[in-house]
């Protein structure tokens, strides 16, 4: 349990944030959720109004706020589009911590998060053991995307379509690196991220070979660790800090210009929440906004520091569509970068989906405890990406590839799901 001076705290901040909202309605033309229920409950103004009597119903109904809180994708729409600018993500974040910290975690997320994220090395050994088993469990289903699903129904899986788990990920591979500035005289911290790491390899190896082509020298130190926003998105506000502790120790300051993450979400966590969601630990916070004003999303440094210059254009070139993932776009208010990424790998011709920037249905924990409508939302993704007659659709954020990937092979696509760094470092390479 969290110390009643502690929710008090975070009671108030709630409280001063809650004030802003006007009711006006405006989220529900925005948010993916509302657009498949369409119930008061389900939208912001909702939540929000539901939130305004949260001392009473902590008491009453905590059970009852929770499951009203939880059926959120956390994509920030609403908060992107609010002409009042309520920042209703950060508000649920905060009222998911007071709740978790009134109620205590699930017995089960609390093993998952304090006993097992909490600590890296436990956690890199337990998914490399379960990329040793998985195929006892699991087959292929589709070739081009990628996927597999379960060989029986089980309650974790269900009847889902999957990216296993890498055969060796990616800290295996390249433990760590330590490599001077080059000929852009410039030193990155390289932060890789859970899914980058252990289901997507590929992606963090094509960010370390167009840093390198570019001059850029790289800091990625061994040991990191998960950014924290599960453990954030289910109020385990002490796994988090133990998380955002842990990585803050590894990137020390002054060894490097600018952090770069190839996830849209690590980068919004670690520049948006971890200098907000520390405040109860006055050092701690202090050192994430320091190191906030250093993150950059990988399409942005490119683009701002090292320069892309558009590949010119061939016959026969292959079509490439792109998703907007809701982190990157509605929080970090980064679109252009990734585009001009994909415009400058040689071969690739992008022709825009309709609603690039429209949630792909992931939301983390929400695709876990309401998949019904993550595949729904997740459909609604796969018609607009089928009908560009795209052979590849890229995303910033290997948790929209994870959501994507699911509705390809699902609808039997023969659509690959690729990182925009993942084009650009192949066409350097020539291939």
């Amino acid at each position: 349990m969290t110390p009643m001076s502690e929710l008090a705290r975070m009671m108030r901040e709630l409280e001063d944030q809650l004030v802003v909202c006007m009711k006006c309605g405006l989220c529900q033309a925005v948010c993916p959720l509302y657009a498949e229920t369409g119930r008061e409950a389900d939208v912001a103004r909702g939540k929000l109004a539901l939130l305004e009597g949260l001392m009473q119903e902590l008491f009453e109904d905590p059970r009852g706020v929770s499951a009203r809180l939880d059926k959120c994708l956390l994509c920030g729409s609403c908060a992107a589009n609010c002409p009042s600018g309520v920042n209703a993500l950060e508000i649920f974040l905060k009222a998911r911590a007071i709740l978790a910290g009134f109620q205590g975690l699930s017995p089960a997320k609390r093993a998952v998060f304090r006993g097992l994220l909490a600590h890296p090395e436990l956690f890199d050994r337990a998914t490399e053991w379960g990329a040793k088993f998985q195929k006892v469990f699991t087959r292929p289903v589709n070739a081009v995307v990628g996927t597999s699903c379960g060989r029986a129904m089980s309650p974790l899986i269900g009847d889902r379509h999957f990216r296993p788990l890498a055969a060796v990920p990616f800290h295996r591979q390249v433990p760590s690196l330590d490599r001077p500035a080059g000929a852009s005289g410039l030193r990155v911290a390289f932060y890789v991220g859970c899914l980058a790491d252990k289901v997507f390899p590929g992606v963090a190896r094509a960010v370390v070979d167009v840093l390198t082509h570019h001059g850029v020298g790289i800091d990625m130190p061994a040991g990191q660790a998960c950014c924290g926003i599960p453990a954030l998105s289910s109020g385990d506000t002490q796994t988090f800090r133990r998380l955002v502790g842990h990585n803050l120790e590894r990137f020390a300051e002054g060894r490097f210009d600018w952090l770069v993450t190839a996830c849209a979400t690590c980068t919004a966590t670690i520049k948006k929440l971890w200098p907000v969601m520390t405040a109860g630990d006055p050092d701690l916070q202090d050192r994430a906004r320091r190191l906030s004003g250093k993150v950059l999303d990988i399409h942005q440094f490119l683009a701002a520091h090292v320069g892309l210059t558009p590949a010119p254009p061939v016959n026969g070139a292959r079509v490439v569509t792109y998703h907007d993932p809701c982190h990157l776009k509605k929080s970090l208010k980064v679109f252009q970068e990734p585009r001009a990424v994909l415009a400058a790998s040689a071969g690739w011709r992008l022709v825009e989906m309709r609603e690039s920037d429209w949630c792909c249905g992931m939301g983390g924990s929400f695709n876990l405890q309401h998949y019904a409508l993550s595949g729904s939302i997740g459909r609604r993704k796969r018609e607009r990406i089928r009908d560009t007659g795209c052979q590849v659709v890229a995303t910033g954020c290997p948790a929209c590839m994870l959501q994507i990937s699911d509705a390809l092979s699902q609808g039997g696509e023969a659509i690959a799901v690729r990182h925009p760094v993942e084009l650009y470092a192949a066409s350097l390479r020539g291939l």
